[in-house]
């Protein structure tokens, strides 16, 4: 059973940032990857960004390229969503997601195993 425990998120104007921090406890084994996945009202959930164990490889949605960071120090820490220049288009509710047997797939939502309980972000223009 893994865990995963969500911070940050909330209200920012336009061009703002916010972080959100993602940490997994549990039985998570060496070969995972996780990621940043966010729905917005009246919207399929959709990819935003991934990162591997190790944090040696991150992975973007091209919405978010350029303004967007995942990152880690270690496997160990908590996983970071750094978000700049926000948009109103950014608005959802964000969620973590572990995938425990990574084979190389991180976009796709029916590889992972775990899911955390969701912040909101909401950005106002």
């Amino acid at each position: 059973q893994v865990q995963l425990g969500e911070s940050g998120g909330g209200l920012v104007q336009t061009g703002g940032s916010l972080r959100l921090s993602c940490a997994a406890s549990g039985r998570t084994g060496t070969n995972y990857v996780m990621a940043w996945f966010r729905q917005a009202p009246g919207k399929e959930r959709e990819f935003v960004a991934a990162i591997t164990r190790s944090g040696g490889s991150t992975y973007y949605a091209d919405s978010v390229k350029g303004r967007f960071t995942i990152s880690r120090d270690n496997a160990y820490d908590p996983v970071y969503l750094q978000m700049n220049s926000l948009k109103p288009e950014d608005t959802a509710v964000y969620t973590c997601g572990i995938d425990l047997s990574y084979r190389g797939y991180y976009s796709r939502e029916s590889d992972y195993d775990y899911w955390g309980q969701g912040t909101q972000v909401t950005v106002s223009s």
